[in-house]
């Protein structure tokens, strides 16, 4: 299920995946099939880790890498999750192809 709602947004996010749900700062992005696709792996991210956990992960491997690259976005782009939804954005095939725990080849 696809929201708009600018509350969650600072800077140049634009998506955000809250399992069940995808957010987006504006309407207009919906139509944009890379954002959906990148988010729609997040889906099956944290579906995998049973949500609470990718999370958990989420959040610890943001703070790990804050403290390595002193730069919070430079962190960000480097989570595994990230760097998976990524690399495979453009692949609209992706999230149906995935295999379980693929993220673990980006950490």
């Amino acid at each position: 299920m696809i929201l708009v709602s600018r509350l969650f947004f600072v800077k140049n996010y634009v998506g955000l995946t809250l399992w069940p749900f995808i957010i987006l700062r504006d309407d207009a992005l919906k139509k944009d099939v890379i954002l959906i696709n990148h988010e729609k792996i997040h889906l099956k991210q944290q579906t995998e880790l049973l949500v609470v956990f990718f999370y958990v992960l989420y959040l610890m491997e943001w703070s790990i890498r804050c403290i390595c690259y002193l730069n919070s976005y430079k962190a960000y782009k480097n989570i595994s999750f990230e760097r998976e939804a990524y690399a495979n954005e453009r692949n609209l095939n992706y999230p149906t192809e995935r295999k379980a725990f693929s993220f673990i080849k980006y950490l």
